[in-house]
């Protein structure tokens, strides 16, 4: 078999049996979990291929192979019947929280606008029992900031003998484990090391919410609504457990694609709610999002405030240059003739393989680049706008480009509760809760140089 996303002839995980090479993640058959009326009576089964992702080149063991066929619908729906038995000391509180590169999907699918789409699916998930629907965006919020702060220190840091440029993005996390799993030094040094928007989400979810509503984390089940299935390995990482307590950030992801299944087969009726904040304090009716064509935008972001803090520069719109296709683009700070900053966008596999190669061979002109195994960005997750076949579907994702583009972007240094997450759940910041609440360390090792028969 070969995979998608490889160059070569094959994966080089050759003991895979069919099966596994497909890696089926199977949904519920929900008649089986629970007889109660009201309940969904048939989930056509969900899979995963490895053109799914970039979980090739033995970048999953079997073991999370296995581990990952528990992150869908069936480990959802055992929570919810769990709930509903007398039992009560096997009750969770659900969390969801959803992405907003998802929103679109679900926006182009029931044809609502946004906002309508958001709370359309905020009722539906606690018609089913849910008990707190929430957003990513303050996550990504503290992600972008805490990669803005850590570009300019890289920056003021860097030298021929110890380069700290360029930095590379590590919110994608189907990047982030090629480039662990696959690629190691002298890459992963250069990922930054601000946790990407789930993995924050998931301290918020099991720390700070947990103790502002007196509670343990394991008695909370955190779903994750995303657009991909690399978002599901994510919630295995080993070395991401919840500040200070041990417990799992995500408990279970799933995708827009499962979840819309499961809206198409309600057979009930569902009032819609808006969703819930952290804080529990007003509701913002308002989806916002960040400064990203199709994604959270942290090569915007960050070039602003490096623009600033740098070289007192204020940058406004963002001027991209396509170069080698439309997933490969180019931003410049130029004063007086001189390039002052040149950042990138690498969206796709195959601009991902020309960023290594350059920077391997020593031969790479930016200072910073964002990553994103798929080309088109967060919106082509392989998770939504699908067909049936399994290709994308382009007409519903121009749909979804556009009711993205429409979305209001709020900069994330205008977040008030950002601001008072800092000082309430962090002690500020610039303590060291921020270091262990909002980066991480990754895996360098890769594969033996001799096993890396990559042909670029």
């Amino acid at each position: 078999m070969k995979c998608e996303h490889c160059t070569r002839k094959e994966c080089s995980k050759k003991t895979k049996t069919e099966d596994q090479e497909n890696a089926s993640v199977e949904g519920p058959s929900l008649a089986q979990e629970s007889g109660e009326k009201g309940e969904f009576h048939k989930l056509a089964d969900a899979k995963i291929f490895l053109s799914d992702c970039l979980a090739c080149d033995s970048c999953v063991t079997a073991e999370e192979g296995a581990r990952v066929s528990q992150q869908n619908a069936r480990d959802f729906f055992r929570v919810l019947n769990l709930n509903k038995k007398c039992d009560r000391s096997q009750h969770k509180v659900l969390v969801v929280s959803v992405c907003p590169q998802s929103l679109p999907y679900f926006a182009a699918k029931f044809r609502l606008s946004v906002t309508d789409a958001s709370r359309r699916l905020c009722g539906f998930l606690k018609s089913l029992g849910v008990h707190y629907v929430f957003d990513t965006a303050v996550a990504a919020d503290f992600s972008i900031l805490e990669s803005q702060k850590e570009f300019v220190r890289r920056y003021q840091q860097h030298s021929e003998e110890e380069p700290a440029l360029p930095m590379l993005t590590s919110a994608c996390p189907g990047w982030v484990r090629y480039a662990e799993r696959v690629l190691g030094h002298p890459v992963t040094p250069h990922l930054c090391t601000a946790k990407s928007p789930q993995q924050i989400m998931g301290s918020l979810v099991k720390d700070y919410f947990a103790r502002r509503q007196n509670l343990s984390p394991d008695e909370i089940f955190h779903v994750i609504v995303a657009p991909c299935y690399d978002k599901k390995l994510e919630a295995l990482r080993e070395d991401l457990p919840t500040a200070s307590h041990g417990s799992r950030g995500a408990d279970c992801v799933l995708t827009s694609g499962e979840v819309v299944q499961m809206m198409e087969q309600n057979d009930h009726a569902v009032k819609d709610a808006a969703v819930d904040t952290l804080f529990g304090g007003p509701k913002e009716e308002e989806v916002r999002r960040h400064d990203g064509a199709s994604s959270d935008g942290y090569l915007a972001h960050v070039f602003r405030h490096a623009a600033k803090q740098l070289f007192g520069e204020d940058v406004g719109e963002v001027t991209y240059r396509t170069l080698r296709n439309k997933d490969f683009q180019e931003v410049t700070l130029e004063k007086n003739g001189e390039v002052l900053l040149r950042f990138a966008a690498a969206y796709g596999f195959r601009n991902i393989q020309n960023v290594v190669l350059k920077l391997k061979k020593g031969r790479f002109p930016y200072h910073f680049v964002e990553v994103l195994a798929c080309a088109g960005g967060c919106l082509s997750g392989r998770g939504q706008a699908q067909t049936e076949d399994g290709r994308a579907d382009k007409a519903l994702l121009r749909q979804m480009e556009g009711i993205y583009a429409d979305i209001p972007v709020r900069p994330p240094e205008t977040s008030a509760h950002v601001q008072e997450l800092y000082q309430e759940w962090l002690d500020g910041a610039d303590s060291p809760r921020v270091q262990e609440a909002l980066h991480t360390m990754y895996q360098g090792a890769g594969l033996p140089a001799g096993s890396r028969d990559i042909k670029w």
